[in-house]
């Protein structure tokens, strides 16, 4: 695919959230310069270290990636080493432009499938050793349906991003969103929530340590009010460093968690 060909099925999209690059020169445009710092550090937090545990390659590795978005992370893994990733995405333009992205990257297609739909309703088929959960925890309503799900495509590892609670203990805050995967409100879990549920289905948990020094586009992590999480079912999680508890300071909370706090 030419440059300009390849520029003009990119200017069909009106938005983009993901900065892709290709070897005609072509590149995605993207509104807010700061999120070229966000993913590249997400990057060196959750996926180097994913990497790392497979000794340095996802070489003979099946993926699963729910809400995979834009295919960012997917095409991660395929450039990784990844045998084969399957990604699934309720959004019909998303699933568009991940398709876009990896045809112009020249991806072979039996390494990929893209699949529109609720994830839920239409479980995955097949079977995998590693499932990506990256920014889907918080915005569902069914959090045990969600790690029963990716229990049963049997992957040995599961690393999840989300959004976290400030409650405390183990619980679940009820949250409206925008765009949600299931229903209109979704259960956002604590940190300790995130921990009780793996286990519940056989996975060790570590919440893996913050590693960034340039929180530009990153004021959620620099609150620790995202994290990522390592779940094994039997591969070692030694080798990974976990965030030790933050006690974020009352009057350093957002306006929201302060008023929340006098309110109770």
């Amino acid at each position: 695919m030419d440059v300009d060909e390849l520029e003009r099925r990119i200017a069909e999209f009106l938005h983009w959230d993901y900065r892709f690059e290709f070897d005609n020169g072509a590149t995605t445009p993207l509104l807010d310069r700061r999120m070229v710092n966000r993913h590249e550090k997400r990057r060196h937090y959750f996926f180097d270290p994913l990497v790392g545990l497979f000794g340095g390659s996802l070489s003979g590795q099946r993926v699963l990636d729910l809400g995979c978005g834009q295919g960012f992370w997917s095409l991660h893994a395929i450039e990784a080493g990844a045998d084969f990733v399957l990604a699934l995405d309720a959004d019909g333009t998303s699933i568009d432009q991940a398709k876009l992205v990896f045809e112009a990257k020249g991806i072979e297609p039996a390494r990929y499938t893209f699949e529109q739909g609720d994830f839920f309703e239409r479980r995955p088929s097949g079977s995998f050793d590693i499932a990506l959960c990256l920014g889907v925890m918080h915005l569902v309503a069914k959090p045990f349906e969600l790690f029963e799900l990716m229990r049963d495509s049997g992957a040995e590892v599961i690393v999840i991003e989300t959004d976290l609670s400030d409650r405390g203990g183990s619980s679940f805050e009820v949250d409206e969103v925008r765009k949600p995967v299931d229903h209109s409100i979704a259960l956002v879990p604590t940190r300790q929530a995130v921990a009780e549920l793996a286990g519940e289905f056989g996975y060790q948990t570590v919440p893996l340590a913050l590693n960034m020094a340039d929180f530009t586009g990153m004021l959620d992590y620099h609150r620790r009010q995202r994290l990522a999480f390592f779940c094994s079912s039997g591969r070692s999680l030694d080798a990974l460093r976990a965030e030790e508890p933050w006690l974020m300071p009352w009057w350093a909370a957002p306006l929201e968690q302060r008023l929340r706090r006098i309110r109770s």
